[in-house]
């Protein structure tokens, strides 16, 4: 699904939302983008999105949303169609999930809602080493920050 979906742009801007517990694996999501890949990404969550975020909806956006197995899953449906019809492109993260709900979708194997969190940032990671290999970027080493930061100041040099 990774190497033929469509939704990857090296270079549009990507959004990450969810809900509850995924949040962290937008927040994840968004790291992997800029170390991994190098590139620009934003991960909020779903409500705060919708409350005046959304304007920066143009053709083009990548929007990666996790859907909860429970909470407001009907509404956050809702938001990918709205999206995708708004010239957005979705790659969708949860549980019964179907392939047309999305550009790309990775579906979560059953089960307790409140347990998601655990897996549901793996699909994330495949994707930040997707697009790394789109943009020609080594995703396995850093330009600028060392692995042991030993200083304060400048970019860790």
């Amino acid at each position: 699904a990774l190497e033929h979906s469509g939704w990857f742009d090296a270079s549009a801007a990507t959004y990450f939302l969810a809900r509850g517990g995924s949040l962290s694996s937008a927040h994840e999501a968004r790291l992997l983008w800029e170390e991994a890949a190098g590139a620009p990404a934003t991960a909020m969550s779903t409500g705060g999105f919708r409350h005046g975020p959304q304007e920066m909806l143009r053709e083009g956006v990548r929007i990666g949303l996790w859907i909860d197995a429970e909470r407001l899953r009907a509404q956050d449906l809702a938001l990918a169609r709205d999206i995708r019809e708004n010239g957005g492109s979705v790659m969708l993260t949860g549980q019964n999930v179907s392939p047309s709900d999305a550009d790309l979708v990775f579906h979560l194997p059953a089960a307790p809602a409140h347990w998601q969190f655990l897996v549901d940032v793996i699909p994330a990671q495949l994707a930040a080493e997707r697009l790394a290999r789109l943009r020609g970027v080594d995703c396995d080493s850093f330009r600028y920050c060392p692995y042991i930061i030993e200083t304060e100041g400048g970019l860790g040099r």
